[in-house]
Order: structure tokens, then sequence, then C-alpha cells
């Protein structure tokens, strides 16, 4: 697994051992990519459920000014602030051990304001990156909590990575902007 394109392109990224994360693949993510590169360079990207931290660090690579990643796993956390220190994009990111869906109602908090340290105001992510284990109903309920607490930019877009034949990407509050299947991973990629 490595760092695609951009400035840290070639960068081989480490990731959690055992079966609990399930990383995305190279082709996987580099078609991710290709379908949002308009896209960037951007100000604010998250990545939820973030694991190794592959996708936001891409994103950074490719010009994304601060990434934020959050996953609930302790080994997680520490694999993805080694691979930005290792990298060289640590001081773009923002690292937080904590569930998901707590984290994301934190971000409604006045109290709470994790990019105050880089002088800025938080008007919703650019890109979230919803990458959560496959068939948990936990797409549909992270993309409903993000719509429900207007984290999304104006032309803000969630891309999702599901498993294809399972849990699908629905909801009446998203326009699904594009859909691809690669090997067993369903991509959707959706805007309010």
């Amino acid at each position: 697994m490595r760092i695609i394109s951009g400035k840290r392109r070639g960068y081989k990224l480490i990731s959690p051992d055992g079966l609990s994360t399930r990383p995305t693949t190279d082709r996987v993510k580099e078609s991710v990519f290709n379908i949002i590169q308009t896209r960037f360079p951007c100000a604010l990207v998250l990545d939820l459920f973030a694991g190794s931290g592959a996708l936001g660090i891409e994103a950074l690579s490719r010009g994304a000014e601060t990434a934020v990643f959050v996953d609930s796993s302790g080994a997680s956390v520490d694999i993805i602030k080694k691979n930005l220190k290792g990298s060289g994009l640590g001081d773009s990111g923002l690292v937080f051990k904590e569930d998901s869906f707590k984290f994301l109602k934190r971000l409604r908090d006045p109290e709470f304001s994790p990019f105050a340290e880089n002088g800025r105001q938080f008007c919703g992510f650019d890109i979230i990156f919803l990458d959560p284990p496959y068939n948990k109903g936990l797409v549909n309920k992270a993309a409903a909590e993000i719509d429900r607490l207007e984290l999304l930019a104006e032309h803000g877009i969630i891309v999702a990575e599901t498993e294809f034949g399972g849990e699908s990407v629905s909801g009446d509050d998203f326009n699904i902007v594009k859909k691809a299947k690669y090997g067993k991973t369903l991509i959707t990629v959706i805007k309010r």
C-alpha cells in the first residue's frame, strides 16, 4: 500500500495487522481519486473509520490543506500517526481516537474546535471518506448523521466504500454522483 500521486507519491504506507481493518487497495484508491480528481486542491477532508489513514493521506498528498482522521482503534491511530510522520504530512493531519459517531456530534459542539490551532473556523468538509466495516449498517447511519449535522461544505461530497452486493448507500437527502465497482468493492460518491 502506497501513496499513489501528489507530492509524496510512492511513499509506502503501513497498515494495521489482523482482519478487523481492511485497507483500501492501491487499485481501488487510484480509481477513487481518478473519480474525484477535479476536487483538488481542497481545504478540508475527513477520513472517518480511517484504519491506516490511506485515503486521507492520499488527499493530503494531492493538495488537501488539512485532513482529519477518526478511528476508535488505538492501533489504527498509532499507524495513522506513523504514516503521517513518515510521509512528511504530519503537520496537515489531525488524528482522533474516538467513536466516529461521537466525533461527528462533537464537531457541532461550540466548545470543541479541532481547527482553532490552524487558525480556521469549521465550515464543513469538502470531502468525507466513509470506509466502515462492511455490512453493519454504518455507511447509511454515518451519511444520515453527516447530513443531519450539516457537516459537508456547500459543494462537498461523500465517498463511500462498501462491499459489492452488500450494504448500499441510500438516502433521500443525497444525490448519487457516481457508482463504480472494483472487484468486490463498490465506490459510491454522493452529494447533498
